[in-house]
């Protein structure tokens, strides 16, 4: 497929801002029940209003994707049978809930947990809609797996805790050694299942042939023409045009970027003693890891082959 950034951009900014806010509830509730020391309400404050801001500049790169942005309220119509139209319903649901939470933190409501709560409930929808939007497609076999919904909801929440880490080194340090274990241990969850759909992938074998697609059924059928030497709407839209070099160092540089180096920032960020340093290190793993899983989005996209290509994309 050819990747489309403004989707890159939607799925990873708003499954960081999604990620962000589950960190912030998983605070505020072990505190309720004892387990951590209270924070200052500007770390929830801070981290709600970040939240806001990534989910609704990934609401805003989606516009891009849409031939008619002035027809997008039509995008719901559909919410009965659509994933992409409940993921439509989601987002706006989850931005609502984060801007509440964090209005609730900063005139000291007690519902705040409850209103966070819901957030988490509307965040993890969104990660089963925005998932979904792909796993259901079973004629792309690289997405037709329950692989495809663990990696964004493992990817969103790892750079989510990164971010909540990063703040908490600012407003609550505290609290900053174990939200980056956190941090660390969804970032190798997240580098696991990715490399099992990884594996998964290079295994697959298509199911459609130039032989089913023609019904002539001779083993040594080749193709020698697409009938056209122009560009075409076929080849824009469903095959990315890169060569097999390119997307290997796409592979193991989101592999390296989203995983390996975060890891090693959070974890020295995290135990240095300087906040100074510290904030740094851990702002470094942020930008550092955010710009891996553009690669692996992208990647994401790359992967997955239509079955149109075997003709359009394909010669002999």
């Amino acid at each position: 497929m050819n990747p489309a950034f403004s989707v890159v951009f939607l799925t990873t900014l708003s499954g960081a801002a999604q990620g962000l806010l589950i960190a912030l509830v998983g605070v505020e509730t072990a505190e309720h029940f004892g387990l951590l020391a209270s924070a200052a309400d500007a770390f929830y404050i801070a981290g709600a209003a970040v939240s806001v801001i990534l989910g609704g500049l990934g609401l805003l790169a989606s516009f891009f994707h849409l031939g008619h942005p002035e027809r997008a309220w039509r995008a719901i119509a559909m919410w009965r049978t659509s994933w992409l139209s409940r993921e439509c319903l989601c987002l706006p649901a989850f931005l609502a809930c984060a801007f509440f939470y964090g209005a609730a933190h900063w005139f000291g409501s007690p519902w705040a947990l409850a209103i966070g709560w819901l957030g988490v409930l509307a965040s993890a929808a969104l990660f089963v809609c925005t998932a979904m939007i792909y796993a259901c497609l079973r004629f792309l076999q690289e997405w037709a797996t329950p692989l495809t919904l663990v990696n964004f909801s493992l990817l969103g929440c790892a750079s989510g805790f990164t971010l909540a880490t990063a703040l908490s080194a600012w407003f609550a340090p505290a609290l900053t050694a174990g939200l980056a274990v956190c941090a660390c241990m969804l970032t190798l969850a997240g580098c696991a299942s990715r490399s099992a759909s990884l594996v998964r992938n290079a295994r697959l074998r298509p199911k459609s042939t130039v032989q089913s697609a023609t019904g002539i059924r001779n083993p040594k059928l080749v193709q020698v023409s697409r009938g056209f030497t122009a560009g075409a709407f076929n080849l824009r839209e469903f095959f990315h045009g890169k060569s097999a070099g390119t997307l290997r160092g796409v592979k193991w540089g989101f592999l390296a970027t989203a995983f390996v180096a975060p890891v090693v920032l959070i974890a020295v960020g995290a135990s240095l003693h300087s906040i100074g340093v510290s904030l740094g290190l851990l702002g470094a793993a942020c930008l550092v890891q955010y710009a891996g899983l553009v690669a692996e989005r992208w990647f994401f996209f790359a992967e997955a082959k239509h079955p149109q290509n075997l003709y359009y994309a394909r010669v002999g």
